[in-house]
């Protein structure tokens, strides 16, 4: 569950620390009071993208401070910690923190302490949280959603399976587009295998070997600084092996000036070793420093060579890769290819047949696929009519239609698609055609509860589920909300009193006028508070007496209502 949210300098907000609960969790203001920033905020933290408009701007005209959000969670469940794990992460005393620092319009995500790109808190947080947005469910207009619903609730039934489809699509959709380019007429045939002899020929002519050019390149150095080479090698020997005042002189006369005296004293008899060495040393040196004098060539005949090869080199590597193995590489792939253009027909009926038979495999695992999601239709269409009645949909039918595609995809061939009839005697018909705003967002709500009931995310937040929906709709809502709460933690945003009354923590989010500045605020209201706030909720402007006591009575019924 979510334990605390901690956002400073976003937008309206200077500083705000919030401990959330189990169970149902509620947030209400007045419109424009900041709502939206909390919401914005914890999907700030959650890898999403920078909103330009919830960035502070410096009072003064300079850089703003950065602004930061942290959020807390803890983790209790086995199978959400395997998750992680399986993530790369590992909470901490039982504790994941996922943190984002904004500063210069760019982010810099965190999970416990650890830099990490924002794509991989997206992952993260899809295990630990689940964010329904203010407009989420119009995305059930979508057919394309209705199946990512599907599949979301067939899980790890039906996972392996579309894996295992996504690679033969793959290799199916390269055997097809490769069947597509091989249909071409006998003249352009000729053409390329007439072009590709001439780069074959000139790629065995070349002889390339693997490690040639850098041995080349090391020549072409040494040639090219020659007259420095042998100025610097002369000078060294100069010095350390010539005659009148080198090292090797130097170091022969400091010998015998030790040896003479050395009997006499032990640690003169050390360092006459020591010296000895060195003396031993160097003429070592000298000697393979003689032997390369000796071998050094630098004639004009041997660098042109040199050079005219390793233009060669770099010009083939140039046409045909960018190392002498992808050169290689190519020569062979240019074999091969000649090598089915002389044999044209069995060619491109060898690949006729392996399109064939990889088409058959997708075929037979879309099938699979699709056995899978119709199974898993049945179960999901019935948890989410049941969970629609509870919705106050009383004649409800609910359930998914299945077509097929025209071609294969990455997912299959399916082209599903969820239908209801909301009133007893009307024909199924697509959701578009149906609902309304506020029947989507039920449904939608239905939805997540099924997912919610099948999966292991323990928080849920609703931003504003309640939207197009009164009265005794409302009502139920607030009771699906409640029911939910028990199994999971959920954070919810409304302007409806029933759902708020339901609230096991009711939090109010305020704007203020701080100076010369507005800032909103967030703190946890108590019981009185909360009536008051319900007051509000019903009322509007002028809060009554009759109005108190009805927020009093609504407060007291959803209490009985919860410990029904």
């Amino acid at each position: 569950m979510l334990q605390s949210l901690h956002v400073k300098n976003l937008a309206l907000i200077d500083e705000a620390e919030v401990d959330f609960g189990r169970g149902l969790n509620i947030l209400s203001g007045e419109t424009g009071a900041g709502k939206s920033i909390i919401i914005g905020s914890i999907n700030l933290a959650l890898g999403g993208k920078i909103q330009k408009e919830m960035l502070r701007e410096a009072a003064d005209g300079g850089e703003a401070e950065p602004a930061l959000v942290e959020l807390i969670f803890t983790v209790e469940d086995e199978r959400v910690r395997a998750k992680l794990e399986q993530l790369g992460v590992e909470p901490e005393d039982d504790e994941v923190i996922l943190s984002r620092r904004i500063a210069g319009g760019r982010g810099a995500a965190k999970v416990n302490a650890q830099s990490v790109p924002a794509s991989r808190v997206k992952e993260i947080a899809a295990v630990l949280i689940d964010i329904h947005g203010q407009h989420e469910h119009q995305s059930l207009l979508s057919k394309k959603k209705h199946l990512e619903i599907l599949d979301d609730y067939a899980g790890e039934a039906l996972a392996p399976k579309k894996k295992e489809l996504g690679q033969i699509y793959r290799s199916y959709r390269k055997l097809a587009e490769e069947l597509q380019k091989a249909d071409v007429d006998p003249g352009e045939r000729t053409r390329e295998l007439s072009f590709l002899q001439y780069e074959i020929d000139e790629l065995e002519n070349a002889a390339l070997t693997e490690g040639e050019d850098e041995e080349l390149e090391s020549d072409f150095r040494k040639f090219s600084n020659g007259k420095r080479i042998i100025e610097a090698v002369s000078g060294a020997y100069n010095s350390t092996g010539g005659d009148m005042g080198s090292a090797t002189e130097l170091v022969g006369g400091a010998l015998r000036e030790l040896s003479g005296v050395s009997a006499y004293d032990s640690q003169i008899e050390q360092l006459e070793q020591e010296l000895l060495e060195i003396d031993n040393l160097l003429n070592d040196f000298n000697r393979e420093l003689a032997g390369y004098i000796g071998e050094m060539e630098f004639d004009d005949e041997t660098f042109y060579q040199v050079e005219k090869r390793l233009d060669e080199v770099n010009r083939l590597k140039a046409k045909y890769g960018s190392t002498i193995p992808e050169v290689l590489d190519a020569l062979e792939q240019k074999k091969q290819r000649a090598a089915q253009l002389m044999d044209y027909d069995r060619y491109l009926e060898e690949l006729k047949e392996r399109v064939r038979k990889e088409e058959t495999k997708l075929n037979r695992v879309s099938l699979a696929v699709s056995k899978i999601r119709k199974e898993a239709a049945e179960k999901l269409t019935k948890a989410v009519t049941e969970a629609l009645k509870d919705l106050n949909f009383l004649e409800v039918r609910f359930q998914m239609q299945f077509g097929r595609l025209g071609d294969y995809t990455a997912n299959g061939f399916d082209d599903a698609e969820f239908l209801i009839s909301t009133n007893p005697g009307e024909p199924l018909k697509p959701l578009g055609k149906v609902a309304s705003g506020g029947e989507l967002s039920r449904i939608m709500l239905a939805v997540k509860t099924v997912l919610a009931d099948a999966d292991e995310v323990g928080t849920l937040i609703f931003d504003e589920i309640d939207s197009g929906i009164s009265g005794r709709t409302a009502q139920m809502v607030s009771e699906k909300m409640n029911i939910l709460g028990q199994s999971h933690q959920i954070i919810c945003i409304t302007h409806l009193p029933q759902i708020a009354a339901m609230a096991d923590a009711h939090y109010l989010i305020e704007k203020s006028v701080m100076g010369r500045s507005t800032v909103s605020t967030i703190r946890r209201l108590k019981e009185e508070e909360s009536v008051d706030e319900l007051s509000r909720m019903l009322g509007g402007v002028e809060i009554t007496e009759t109005v108190q006591k009805s927020a009093k009575e609504m407060k007291a019924l959803a209490k009985k209502k919860k410990n029904v």
